[in-house]
């Protein structure tokens, strides 16, 4: 049981720690907002995929059979919202980051939105959910198992990516930078998300 354990461990650090949407809008709400602004979009992300894994796990056949039929929908409807995420961080205005700000750190919801119409997410539980649960006597005990694995290895692979944003942070003092910052991140955005799409 415990080289399982460990071998979800990996397997869910990686898949959660890879560069992808979510990680790119937590960078960017790390270097804009600090750690605790971008804390509510990690908790979203992290609780929705979960909830995928979740959801993976307890109807892996019935999903494995929709999933192709609705992964266009997902790609589309997750595309649009990528780039309105990455229209309103290219055109952000650059601001004090110390001081008073106008604009709000992505939020909860908006860290479960992207999770969830993120099809990669989709994917990858299913992916770990066949290696490491169907057809395994205790397969209810493992599916519990890798759901809390799942939760701390997400929350920890996209906060590391929110703790880079804070480290940025300190390079962010002029205008000049923020903007392009801002550009690069959401250049970033878009990338990911047409790597999805080609998927």
């Amino acid at each position: 049981m415990l080289t399982v354990i460990v071998s979800m461990l990996l397997f869910a650090l990686v898949g959660a720690i890879s560069p992808g949407p979510v990680n790119v809008i937590a960078t960017g709400a790390g270097a804009r907002f600090g750690i605790r602004g971008a804390l509510p979009h990690v908790l979203g992300a992290t609780i929705s995929y979960t909830l995928i894994v979740l959801l993976a796990g307890l109807m892996l056949n019935e999903m494995a059979h929709w999933l192709p039929q609705i992964s266009l929908l997902m790609q589309i409807a997750g595309g649009a919202f990528l780039l309105w995420i990455a229209w309103k961080i290219a055109t952000a205005p650059a601001q004090s980051l110390e001081g008073e700000r106008h604009e709000s750190p992505p939020g909860f919801m908006g860290g479960v939105l992207c999770q969830t119409l993120n099809p990669k997410a989709w994917l990858v539980s299913m992916s770990g959910i066949s290696l490491f649960v169907s057809h395994q006597e205790s397969s209810g005990l493992l599916l519990i198992v890798f759901c809390v694995v799942s939760f701390a290895m997400c929350f920890l692979g996209v906060g590391c990516w929110a703790v880079l944003g804070q480290i940025i942070r300190r390079l962010l003092s002029s205008t000049r930078r923020q903007v392009m910052f801002n550009r690069v991140m959401a250049l970033l955005l878009v990338v990911s998300m047409l790597s999805i799409i080609s998927v």
